[in-house]
């Protein structure tokens, strides 16, 4: 009898063993092995496709694997990772996923133990310097760095050559300089200089990059308004550009490609992504070029060079097939020297490896831009964008300063409006 109830002990504790699976090392542990790997990304003709590129690529070498590539918009994978993250379960989620890096150090720092820890997988110094502090944390790398959103000023050169002025007169200008040769042109031309939307502050994350500062301070918690000199000198440029009657407003991404391809607009101060935009209008070919991107006048350390936006991959850890993920991530976008030829050359994806810069295709002369070489332009300002710590807050705290923007352009006061969003940042977010 007694050696009954010690077997059936032994049994139920084995049994307990298997179902508990060690702390998370269950049947749906990162561990387990598989041959089927998930991928989550948005947009069909950059990111997906550029997914679609690797795939292949790996395949080659790999043909056992199957690799899903679903495509969802942005918002849809947001929210579907925090509803599965928070459910405390892995199942539904992808191996990979693509993480703007504006949003990645709010996953990383909410959901740490979620992502596979890739330091020893990729060199992290491979990179471009700026797009490391996004995709680590806590001393790890855990994101693969993808596209660059190096900006530059796209211009139109028949209509600034119509205001009197050739490419060498925008190689070293500041945002205040900017202003007054959209006076010239909508004085020469009756064009506007650029299109901006009200309600999104892009010109204001680039200007203030260009001087290695963010809404938040370098811990990436700490809301950085009140008392940032480069947040007030952006603002006081975007109210000067205002003032100076020479911005197209627009409401969504129809209307600003729209405003580029129709002429409507001399200039477009934005990411390097936006080059397929332009080339929508043939007829237009020869007359665009790109200059590296304003600095700001009254900040000592601005420089030319800026980003805006841009995304990396990660590897779910708690999901089966996490080594598989790792090593696919690892051989393609960490480490495929061709694979981002083909990016540039099919998909016009400027990738932020910097091994893969020196290769065939960042050195072609692209005719549409005058024959000016601006994939090697772009690769160029990459390296030279100032490192800031996006943090946990970047779309919050910028909710706050539309609003405000929108009260300065009304008459408020500038120290009076950096001072109120400091302190709704503050009671919200802290």
């Amino acid at each position: 009898m007694k050696k009954m109830w010690v077997l059936m002990l032994v049994t139920v504790l084995l049994l307990s063993a298997c179902s508990s699976g060690g702390g998370g090392k269950s049947a749906s542990g990162g561990d387990e092995k598989t041959n089927e790997i998930t991928v989550w990304a948005w947009d069909k003709a950059f990111n997906v496709a550029a997914m679609e590129t690797a795939k292949e690529a790996y395949q080659k070498a790999n043909p056992d694997v199957k690799i899903n590539i679903i495509e969802y918009a942005q918002a849809d994978i947001i929210q579907k990772l925090n509803t599965g993250l928070n459910s405390g379960t892995a199942s539904g989620l992808p191996n990979v996923v693509l993480i703007e890096d504006y949003r990645s150090q709010s996953f990383l720092n909410a959901y740490p133990d979620a992502f596979k820890d890739l330091s020893s997988s990729i060199t992290a110094s491979d990179f471009a310097d700026y797009k490391l502090g996004p995709t680590a944390f806590d001393g790890k790398q855990y994101g693969v760095p993808f596209d660059s959103g190096v900006a530059g000023l796209y211009y139109r050169t028949d209509l600034l050559e119509q205001a009197g002025y050739k490419a060498a007169d925008l190689q070293d200008i500041t945002w205040d300089d900017y202003i007054q040769i959209g006076k010239d042109v909508k004085a020469k031309t009756g064009k506007e200089l650029l299109s901006l939307d009200p309600n999104d502050l892009g010109l204001i994350r680039m200007m203030i990059q260009t001087a290695g500062k963010w809404y938040s301070a370098e811990d990436g918690k700490t809301p950085d308004i009140a008392n940032n000199a480069a947040l007030k000198e952006a603002f006081i440029t975007y109210k000067a550009m205002m003032d100076a009657n020479i911005v197209k407003l627009h409401s969504d991404w129809s209307q600003f490609v729209a405003n580029a391809n129709n002429g409507s607009v001399a200039t477009i101060p934005t990411g390097n992504w936006f080059s397929p935009s332009v080339r929508q209008e043939a007829s237009q070919s020869g007359k665009w070029a790109v200059a590296p991107i304003p600095k700001m006048a009254g900040q000592s350390n601005s420089v030319h060079a800026s980003n805006l936006g841009g995304s990396s991959w990660y590897v779910m850890n708690n999901v089966p097939g996490a080594d598989q993920a790792a090593d696919f991530v690892a051989k393609t976008f960490g480490s495929d020297k061709q694979l981002y030829q083909d990016l540039l050359n099919n998909i016009g994806a400027i990738g932020t490896y910097k091994p893969a810069v020196d290769g065939d295709a960042y050195a072609k002369a692209d005719e549409y831009f005058g024959g000016q070489k601006i994939f090697t332009d772009f690769a160029n300002w990459t390296k030279e964008i100032p490192s800031v710590n996006y943090g946990i807050n970047t779309y919050a705290i910028e909710d706050i300063l539309v609003v405000e923007m929108q009260a300065f352009l009304n008459g408020k006061s500038i120290d009076d409006v950096l001072a109120d969003a400091q302190k709704q940042a503050e009671a919200q977010l802290n």
